[in-house]
């Protein structure tokens, strides 16, 4: 069973972007990169702005994702102009195909719709694509509007 919970402390989420980095990018992080990200955490968490959650399995730890919120200028599709940037979504080799990814996307949709986000865009690669494209995204090089009944 997959169990998802919040991670709020820097050592989890460091060691988490380091795993992401060299995964996802093939090249270990140097300690500047690393540093940069160790700042925008502790820059970003405390006003609730970044919002990260750990997939576990039996007890072990198997994936990540997190949506950053921000505010853009209000128009027609959002009148608030709160949006989110939904990334970092990632799963170790081992627990791919069980659908850990689908289950992290979907409770930060959840997030992002209890704090009123209008729009929701996307980082991807292409291997991510099937995981939004299950959940009713189409255009991956587009922002994507929340609706209700998603």
């Amino acid at each position: 069973m997959v169990e998802l919970r919040q991670i709020n402390d820097i050592t989890t989420l460091m060691k988490w972007r380091a795993e992401v980095i060299r995964n996802v990018f093939g090249e270990e992080p140097d300690n500047s990169l690393l540093e940069a990200n160790r700042r925008y955490y502790l820059c970003h968490i405390p006003d609730k702005t970044h919002i990260a959650f750990v997939a576990s399995c039996d007890d072990v730890d198997c994936g990540c994702g997190a949506i950053c919120l921000t505010d853009e200028l209000p128009s027609p599709d959002n009148p608030s102009g709160r949006c989110a940037y939904l990334m970092n979504i990632y799963v170790r080799e081992a627990f791919r195909n069980q659908g850990i990814a689908h289950r992290i996307v979907l409770r930060l949709l959840e997030e992002a719709k209890s704090r009123e986000c209008g729009k929701i865009y996307l980082e991807t690669t292409a291997e991510g694509k099937p995981v939004y494209t299950s959940l009713g995204f189409h255009d991956m090089a587009d922002m994507m509007k929340l609706s209700n009944n998603s």
